[in-house]
């Protein structure tokens, strides 16, 4: 019997519509199979539903760089009532920014590309340019919340001019696979340690001897003037406690059973348990601060113009040598996140070619990637990236860009609910860093362990990225502890001609140029259909020449210019 959605479907399908996305029963000669209008729209909103914690998590780890709030005693002025204060208001535009640019990069990634891709501000890139760039609050970093931007603004300009050429995919693809997936796990390891340092759990925290130690004490139990060193009563804190069990562990237990949005389900609950203000855990205490959050927490929806963080680029940065170091730092920092989660995700999806490693519609997705890069940079946030938690709304069917314009669409409404994201503590948002972190760890299974000129480096990318606060020193030790490990062996086998050589040599991974070249594929097909002109025209030529030869030489021609089109298909030849 066939219901309202069976023809709801049958009829999307056979729709211009259908016909763009592909849907299965369009006609369109790549169809994907399996794919839904109604499945589809499940799948986009179960993205959405996964990924929607990324609005007060990002705002939260951005605005710790203070935005463009001047702290006037260069200490990072955590006790400042009035710098406090701008950073709320920051945090609160953050918000806005973080849920505009998901939906408009998203709907762009759907609609253009036809993947079914949920695009946001990445976590692990919000870190480093937080933490690592600017220095928390402004301090201890390289460069200034604009020169940030300008840098973030830039890199999308780069990023849109390589991946026309091709030259963004090819890099990666030839990165040695186990320093791919070591820095995807040391992100991990890197977005956990957040979660767990005082802007999350606070369950660690800093320690006079051993740098980090045990945190979750009350404010009046710090060491004097330093924030966040306990003294003493170590994880008395009931707000640790909340955060861990109501936030973390319910969390896996939902996950555990397969409940969509288990983390925003996770995330609200400590929230919700958190807004009361005669609480103990409450997020307004009764004082200055705390009054202004509750304050704006009430309006429930409304709509925060960006006041500080829109166009806050320092355009006269480019001068400055360290805008170019972040800038080159933060460009192979975002090959390897995003160009990597897209590969992930098109590979899930069942979009991804195993022989040239490429996936359908990959320089449509890199584009929209590099320019939603540069528009973010514009509204004061990180650099946009394709998020792995996609891979929900694909396991809930989604094959095609509906399942992007769904989750675009539940971003744009978001935007109005600011109040009530902005109102999110950190606490709540802890234990899905932590989460999260756990998920990204995964890739380290992959890592040929087996060949230590493979394992030390990427251990040594695992170990330093969260170590140092900092994912391109992570990245810089991988790689050259890789060149030097391999390179030393590689000039002995060549200087004795293969007669020395590490006995577990076998086992390493074999590096070569990735199949499909540097040459993108567009520019082959425009080739190709060069190459396929002159063939024509020389076969009109010797018309008459081909027309008397034997039938063995007519097979050598036919063979013949099949080979120069690029066609795997051989005629037989006569004998």
């Amino acid at each position: 019997m066939v219901s309202g959605l069976d023809r709801l479907n049958a009829r999307v399908a056979d729709s211009c519509i259908g016909r763009w996305f592909k849907l299965e029963g369009s006609g369109h000669p790549r169809e994907r199979i399996g794919s839904r209008f109604t499945t589809e729209i499940r799948a986009g909103l179960t993205t959405w539903a996964a990924m929607a914690y990324i609005i007060a998590v990002n705002a939260t780890i951005i605005s710790d760089s203070g935005g463009p709030c001047v702290c006037p005693t260069g200490d990072g002025c955590i006790t400042d009532s009035a710098y406090n204060q701008c950073i709320n208001e920051v945090r609160n535009e953050l918000i806005i920014s973080t849920a505009a640019m998901s939906a408009m990069s998203s709907f762009l990634m759907g609609a253009v590309a036809n993947l079914p891709i949920g695009m946001a501000p990445g976590l692990g890139l919000n870190a480093y340019l937080a933490y690592s760039i600017v220095g928390f609050h402004g301090s201890g970093g390289i460069a200034t919340y604009g020169e940030a931007l300008a840098a973030v603004f830039l890199e999308g300009w780069i990023f849109l001019f390589l991946s026309i050429i091709g030259l963004r995919q090819w890099l990666v693809r030839m990165m040695p696979p186990s320093l791919v997936l070591a820095v995807g796990g040391g992100i991990g390891l890197f977005i956990a340690f957040i979660g767990l340092s005082p802007n999350g759990l606070n369950v660690i925290g800093g320690d006079t001897t051993n740098f980090v130690g045990l945190g979750g004490c009350n404010d009046g139990d710090f060491l004097p003037n330093l924030p966040h060193y306990c003294a003493h009563k170590i994880l008395q804190n009931p707000r640790v406690w909340l955060g861990i069990f109501l936030g973390g562990i319910l969390t896996i237990i939902l996950m555990l059973y397969r409940v969509r949005g288990a983390l925003l389900i996770g995330i609200f609950l400590v929230s919700i348990v958190s807004w009361p203000r005669p609480t103990p855990v409450t997020f307004f205490p009764h004082n200055e601060s705390g009054d202004a959050l509750f304050d704006y927490f009430k309006k429930v929806v409304t709509f925060t113009p960006l006041r500080k963080i829109a166009n806050a680029i320092d355009y006269t940065a480019y001068s400055n040598g360290r805008v170019w170091y972040a800038l080159v730092t933060l460009l192979y920092v975002d090959i390897l996140d995003t160009t990597g989660t897209l590969y992930s995700m098109a590979k899930f999806a069942g979009l991804r070619d195993p022989v040239t490693l490429d996936f359908e519609g990959s320089t449509l997705a890199y584009c929209i990637d590099a320019f939603s890069i540069s528009m973010g940079a514009l509204l004061g946030v990180s650099p946009v990236t394709a998020f792995i938690e996609s891979a929900t709304g694909i396991s809930e069917g989604g094959k095609t860009g509906i399942t992007a314009i769904v989750t675009s669409i539940a971003f744009f409404i978001s935007m109005f609910f600011s109040p009530i994201f902005a109102s999110i503590p950190p606490w709540a948002t802890g234990g899905a860093l932590v989460i999260v972190g756990s998920l990204m760890i995964r890739n380290v299974r992959e890592i040929n362990w087996d060949y230590i000129g493979d394992a030390v480096p990427a251990f040594i990318t695992l170990l330093i990225i969260p170590l140092s606060y900092n994912i391109a020193y992570g990245v810089i030790a991988g790689i050259i502890s890789y060149m030097v490990i391999n390179g030393i062996p590689w000039l002995i086998m060549k200087i004795t001609r293969d007669r020395i050589v590490p006995p577990t040599y076998e086992a390493s991974e074999e590096w070569a140029v990735p199949p499909g070249g540097l040459i993108p594929s567009w520019i082959n097909v425009l080739f190709n259909r060069g190459h396929r002109e002159q063939d024509m025209q020389l076969q009109d030529r010797n018309g008459a020449f081909q027309g008397s030869g034997s039938d063995g030489d007519a097979a050598f021609e036919e063979s013949d210019v099949h080979s120069k089109t690029g066609s795997i298909v051989e005629k037989p030849r006569a004998l």
